[in-house]
């Protein structure tokens, strides 16, 4: 497999999934302005969506989108219990807990990173953010992950996303839970080699 990704993007959700199911994957950056990977190839070709991620599999397919990519990802390796089996009402929690993510905090913070978006859309959008966090920080006050004490898909893509507060200038003080949880996903061996990876951190 290969995963095309670009560096801090929302690709290194399933670039730690990758290395958390003990999975052999090479990647590919891409320039997401100029849309040309790293060997000269053209990711629109790859994918028409012009986004990262995409993960090309064995068999050539090319499957993107993060929520649909990490929950293929886990069903490889189901022994690793990175996703609740397929059918079971805790895969659904899953599923609606990986949504929120995408829809509720990963698509407030792209209004903050765009240059264009008025400052009252911004401002607008930060206080959504904050409401989602602390939803987000309730729930990690009563468990370790997202979804219960086990760590799952959704806490790779959660800490993903919540690493771009600090590009953005949104403080997580208000919530200590977060910040707590935030240093626990970041100390586990597959993250950390993530970022290491992705140049996002030095040894």
């Amino acid at each position: 497999m290969k995963l095309y990704l670009s560096p801090g993007a929302c690709s290194l959700s399933p670039h730690i999934v990758l290395l958390e199911a003990g999975l052999a994957f090479t990647s590919e950056r891409v320039n997401l302005a100029t849309k040309l990977t790293s060997s000269g190839s053209d990711f629109n070709a790859i994918n028409p969506k012009g986004s990262v991620p995409a993960l090309q599999l064995d068999d050539g397919q090319i499957l993107t989108e993060g929520p649909a990519i990490v929950q293929y990802l886990a069903d490889l390796v189901p022994a690793k219990k990175l996703a609740p089996a397929a059918g079971s009402m805790e895969r659904y929690r899953l599923m609606e807990t990986l949504n929120f993510i995408s829809t509720e905090l990963h698509k407030g913070f792209s209004t903050l990173f765009n240059p264009k978006m008025p400052q009252e859309a911004k401002a607008f959008a930060r206080e959504l953010l904050a409401k989602r966090i602390g939803l987000v920080a309730r729930q990690l006050e009563k468990t370790d992950y997202l979804c219960g004490q086990q760590f799952s898909v959704a806490d790779a893509y959660l800490f993903t996303v919540l690493n771009w507060s600090a590009h953005v200038d949104l403080d997580l003080d208000p919530w200590p839970a977060v910040g707590a949880y935030l240093s626990r996903i970041a100390a586990r061996p597959a993250v950390h080699m993530a970022l290491m990876d992705e140049g996002l951190i030095k040894e």
